[in-house]
């Protein structure tokens, strides 16, 4: 679970995450921010790992655009699964905008 994270921009759009877990820091690319069932969730994936894409719950101060989001961590098996089904989703739109 995260403890602080820290957002940073890099190359105009791409953007990082570094993660303060319990064990270390952990740098993640941000690939994507989806909304399921009217919450919002960040894919992450660490720039150590292979292929991994961690989910978060994510949630922004409306009141403040220049305050750092607040991840969440997700607690509940049925509300991942439907964030990674919806991530899936947006890997095959991906995969199809990329054959137009």
């Amino acid at each position: 679970m995260a403890d602080e994270n820290k957002f940073e921009e890099i190359q105009g759009e791409e953007m990082t995450v570094t993660l303060e877990l319990d064990d270390g820091d952990v740098d993640c690319a941000v690939v994507t921010i989806l909304t399921v069932d009217e919450k919002d969730y960040i894919a992450l994936m660490p720039l150590d790992e292979d292929g991994e894409v961690w989910f978060y719950g994510y949630k922004e101060n409306p009141d403040d655009p220049n305050e750092e989001p607040e991840l969440i961590y997700i607690e509940d098996d049925a509300e991942y699964e439907k964030v990674e089904e919806a991530f899936d989703e947006y890997l095959d739109n991906c995969e199809f905008d990329e054959l137009l």
